[in-house]
């Protein structure tokens, strides 16, 4: 209960100091709303995609959900929350780019690091984070003998870099790629030392978008 009152102080504190004080934007929010830009980030609580931007109501279309994986194209009749939600942010918002963001540290890339049968398991965790498993083989074969905290954070780039493969898979992200009228990018939230990452297309590499505090050099080869 300490925490359910802790967060409805906060709203009210949201209410009196925000929603009160900027009554322009709240106006201008309450007849829809125009993001430029969808984020698809970790449901991790402690990497929330509106405070490490420091975007204002509006400003951003946010897709969260375990470790920041984007799933590849495919119809069928099961529910596709994050494929409904990216069709809506490019086929009706008409957002001009998308990022995803991952981060360090991620439970669920780390639990499909250190187990063999989470993939196999026939649950909404296992089924989910399958979409990684091509991230974990290249990974351990290309640093098989890397110590543990190498191979998470290499499956943790690697796992961004599929997300903006299976991004291409959608026919309507593809299609707006071919014009300009859309762009994808992939960020690396490194929350130890407060770095940001992003992948350079061209390199195929991140790196440094902010550095890190202190300057270091964290990118990993595979």
């Amino acid at each position: 209960m300490a925490d359910l009152h802790q967060f409805i102080e906060g709203f009210r504190e949201f209410q009196q100091q925000y929603f009160a004080g900027e009554t322009a934007l709240f106006d201008r929010l309450r007849a829809g709303q125009t993001p430029t830009t969808v984020l698809i980030g970790c449901c991790d609580s402690r990497v929330d995609p509106a405070i490490l931007t420091q975007c204002a109501p509006g400003e951003m279309f946010i897709i969260r959900n375990v470790a920041n994986l984007v799933p590849p194209f495919e119809q069928g009749t099961t529910n596709q929350g994050v494929s409904a939600a990216l069709q809506y942010a490019v086929t009706v918002l008409n957002v001009s780019r998308i990022v995803v963001l991952g981060h360090s540290h991620c439970g669920g890339i780390k639990g499909l690091m250190d187990s063999s049968d989470i993939v196999e398991k026939d649950d909404f965790l296992g089924r989910w984070i399958h979409i990684a498993s091509k991230a974990k083989e290249r990974v351990l074969q290309q640093l098989p003998n890397a110590d543990k905290a190498i191979q998470y954070r290499a499956c943790e780039l690697e796992a961004i870099r599929d997300s903006l493969d299976n991004l291409e898979t959608f026919p309507w992200i593809k299609e707006r790629l071919g014009t300009d009228a859309l762009s994808v990018h992939g960020w690396f939230f490194d929350f130890e030392h407060g770095a940001l990452l992003g992948f350079d297309d061209e390199t195929k590499q991140f790196q440094p978008l902010v550095s890190a505090l202190p300057a270091q050099d964290f990118s990993i080869k595979l």
